[in-house]
């Protein structure tokens, strides 16, 4: 959930022991009440935002079963806590929340449960292709899907009436009016291409055509992460970057935070729960006028959608009751009044199509995008073509390789290639001295 870690410090995060609410959890160490006391109890682990009235809700309806939640962190943050408990043997909880990308990770080492053996399979309906996919490896579902972050453009109608720019529909279109602003004298940028901005440069690389990694049972992988398509697209923002028609500074600052709504940039990709976040952010322009836009395209007869982060519920191997916590994961988010306080609430973007598609969603209009129904005109379409995307069973590691690469043609120590072919041999290394056999 990519929107917690890119807001930064949206949120004020509890630190727990490892111990907390784990093999079935206690009424007294929950951050949530117990409302049948009789009922089975499953522990679990998630730092969603106003999540308590949604464990509430699920507790109030469901007799049988109920939730004992913990806030554990953000992000690596539960990871940390989550590995070492997994090691441990102990004080792991029942379902955990994770990040779609580090999902191959816990499959990887047997932290989490085959859920299709638990009868997940009847809700694969209910997401779209892609959502399940990022779920899942050999056919069977590993986690169930909760929000995703499919990606437009988010921009000022107010800038780009200013200096006479078109909405972009294609890459080229958005490289053109990069180069008005900048011969306007203008002090904006089209927008920021930052060094540290991992999954969003990933997303951009797979819109091209780019497949990193296949993964064919527990230790074949394929990786090609110094392809024809992230060569096009990193050569692409590195021309935008040398002519200082883009900025480059880091994002998930404070004053990155600051610079996209104060007219520092015009634009802005992003996934769809930024919107969220952005009218939140301090020292903005009172007079701004944002709306929203598809994701521009390579190919417009050919458009291809991209997703930067997403969420899920995993069930893990320390849970004593594998069932129970399996009907927690599936049915947590598995109704219209959970997901309406996901997203009043919580700015979360569903991927349960009862909701997504449903008319209170794609009819939703927002104030802070001039009435626009930024479901309907961009995100919608996004989020059920969005395909998947194959991560690796050590993302973090391909993600800090990855920086690397982007901050060296940013400053200009390397050419994308170069960086590139740095990358792929960085992963390939770590990947053989995980036990990896890999093809290139």
């Amino acid at each position: 959930m990519k929107r917690l870690l890119a807001a930064g410090g949206a949120l004020a995060l509890l630190a727990v022991t490892l111990t907390g609410c784990s093999g079935g959890g206690s009424g007294s160490s929950c951050q949530n009440k117990i409302m049948h006391s009789d009922a089975t109890q499953v522990s679990m682990w998630a730092w969603y935002p106003n999540f308590k009235p949604v464990v509430n809700l699920f507790n109030k309806t469901h007799k049988k079963v109920q939730i004992c939640w913990t806030n554990a962190g953000a992000g690596n943050d539960e990871y940390t806590k989550f590995s070492t408990a997994i090691q441990a043997g102990s004080g792991a909880p029942d379902v955990v929340m994770l990040e779609s990308e580090v999902v191959p990770s816990y499959i990887a080492d047997g932290s989490i449960v085959n859920l299709s053996t638990l009868g997940a399979d009847k809700l694969k309906d209910n997401y779209s292709e892609g959502a399940w996919s990022d779920e899942s490896k050999g056919g069977d579902v590993y986690a169930i899907p909760v929000d995703g972050g499919p990606v437009g453009m988010l921009y000022r109608k107010d800038l780009f009436d200013k200096y006479g720019l078109t909405v972009p529909t294609t890459w080229d279109e958005f490289a053109a009016d990069a180069q008005k602003l900048k011969d306007a004298g203008a002090k904006t940028l089209m927008t920021d291409f930052p060094g540290n901005g991992r999954a969003y440069q990933t997303a951009l690389f797979a819109q091209a055509g780019s497949e990193p990694f296949e993964l064919t049972g527990k230790t074949d992988m394929k990786v090609d992460l110094d392809d024809q398509a992230s060569n096009k697209v990193l050569s692409y923002w590195n021309d935008l970057v040398q002519k200082k028609l883009v900025g480059t500074e880091d994002a998930s600052t404070t004053d990155y935070n600051t610079h996209l709504v104060n007219g520092t940039y015009a634009s802005v990709i992003a996934a769809a729960w930024l919107p969220g976040y952005l009218q939140g952010f301090t020292g903005a322009d009172k007079s701004a006028q944002w709306r929203v836009a598809p994701v521009p395209q390579w190919d417009p007869a050919n458009p291809v959608q991209i997703n930067i982060g997403g969420s899920a519920f995993a069930v893990s191997n320390q849970a004593k009751d594998k069932k129970a916590a399996a009907t927690v994961a599936e049915g947590i988010f598995g109704t219209e009044a959970a997901w309406k306080l996901g997203i009043e609430k919580a700015a979360l973007f569903p991927l349960w199509k009862p909701i997504l598609e449903s008319d209170y969603f794609k009819e939703k209009a927002y104030d802070f995008f001039g009435g626009q129904q930024i479901n309907k005109d961009v995100f919608l379409t996004a989020a059920t073509e969005y395909k998947g995307f194959q991560f690796s069973p050590f993302q973090n590691l391909v993600y800090d390789k990855l920086t690397d690469a982007v901050n060296a043609t940013n400053k200009g120590k390397q050419q994308p290639a170069q960086a590139l072919a740095g990358y792929q041999k960085a992963v390939v290394s770590y990947a053989k001295q995980q036990g990896y056999k890999v093809t290139e």
